[in-house]
């Protein structure tokens, strides 16, 4: 077996893993990344795209943001639809901020050549990964290449998303979970066709949401609601397609442009929190630890928020041998977390067709999306969730 030896152990190399193990190199120290599946996998894979303003001007304070200034698109605001007419929420005016369009897997690719150009180490394909000692003497156990790797580590870092190991390695009994499941899913495509909107419109109708997004100015991403058990065998593209324009289009005449469908699948929708999110040596961050609906736009976010937290926290062990802000950790990421749950769930509630709403329900959506729109204190409130909460 071959033996490593590292500071700091970090399973996932998805945003937070990677921008976990970039902080900490930033604050020198060191880090190993062990990711199951191969580099062009994970700077494949289609996610999230819109980051917080606190998220930008991290990756442009830590040397990220050459290619994301030059390619990302800044959104000053976004739109809700309902009742056929589109209604602008001007968060640079409301709040001072903004939010960004920069695919996840651009923030990958940014993450993963930093850490290479570095010399930090990231171990791809490593396969049945195993955890050991990590309430005293941490050890990540797989296997590469037919080869058996053994790391030592002060800590781990928890970052291999909803179904990895790093959770499910805790003792049963020390962590309690929340969850929410929703009866509906999302529909979601990439299409090749140049955005007809310069921001997101948020859909609300009689038959269900619509989203309208972007990647580039020749990608748009759209999502519309569907139920939990479609499979998407049954949608073809011209179905998709007389959906999302049967939902989106609106009085004026506005409508997204329609392309070829480069890439369509469907999405669950759920809410899953576990406190603490750490044990031992072990921390949790990202979708280990918690999942968001993606209606609020905040996973991808909250798993960097999660790192920033825990790189301060080692920093501060490492340098100043203290380790209140470690014992913290969990406690200091989930009072912002549950503020995040919490809007999240709203804007799901508010924007989507339930199963279970009569005409009275729909009638008070429509109540609430109009208070929303003519309230410059309901906006305001809105826009502060949507362009991200401090760190605490």
């Amino acid at each position: 077996m071959k033996q490593l030896r590292t500071q700091v152990g970090i399973v996932g190399a998805g945003p937070a893993g990677l921008m976990l193990s970039h902080l900490l190199h930033l604050e020198g120290i060191e880090s190993i990344v062990i990711e199951a599946q191969s580099r062009t996998h994970i700077e494949g894979r289609v996610r999230a795209g819109v980051l917080e303003q606190g998220t930008v001007e991290l990756m442009r304070l830590t040397g990220l943001g050459e290619r994301l200034d030059r390619e990302s698109l800044l959104h000053n605001g976004v739109y809700l639809s309902f009742d056929g007419n589109r209604h602008h929420l001007d968060f640079k005016e409301l709040t001072g901020k903004s939010i960004t369009v920069y695919a996840q897997h651009e923030v990958i690719k940014d993450l993963v050549r930093a850490r290479l150009d570095s010399g930090g180490r990231i171990l791809f394909d490593a396969k049945n990964l195993s955890i050991a000692s990590f309430e005293s003497s941490p050890r990540l156990q797989f296997q590469q290449n037919g080869e058996a790797y053994e790391v030592a580590c002060d800590f781990i870092g928890g970052c291999d998303g909803f179904h990895g190991v790093c959770r499910p390695s805790i003792p049963e009994g020390v962590l309690k979970v929340f969850e929410r499941t929703y009866p509906f899913a999302w529909l979601g495509i990439l299409a090749e066709a140049p955005p007809s909107s310069e921001e997101l419109v948020y859909t609300y109708t009689d038959r269900g949401f619509a989203l309208f997004s972007m990647r580039s100015p020749t990608v748009t991403r759209l999502y519309l609601q569907c139920g939990p058990d479609e499979d998407i065998r049954n949608w073809s593209d011209d179905r998709i397609w007389e959906e999302l324009l049967r939902r989106l289009t609106t009085k004026d005449g506005w409508a997204p442009n329609r392309g070829p469908v480069l890439q369509k699948g469907i999405t669950d929708m759920r809410s899953f929190v576990v406190e603490p999110m750490q044990f031992g040596r072990l921390f949790l961050a990202g979708d280990a630890a918690h999942i968001v609906p993606p209606t609020g736009a905040k996973g991808m976010n909250l798993a960097i928020a999660d790192v920033t937290v825990l790189s301060r926290a080692l920093s501060e062990f490492y340098k100043n041998g203290r380790e209140n802000l470690l014992t913290a950790y969990s406690s200091t990421c989930l009072r912002r977390l549950w503020k995040v749950q919490r809007f999240s769930w709203w804007m799901t509630a508010m924007l989507h067709r339930w199963d279970s709403q009569n005409e009275f329900d729909h009638r008070r959506q429509l109540a609430e999306l109009d208070y929303l729109t003519s309230s410059r204190a309901a906006m305001t409130s809105l826009a502060e969730n949507y362009v991200g909460l401090p760190l605490e």
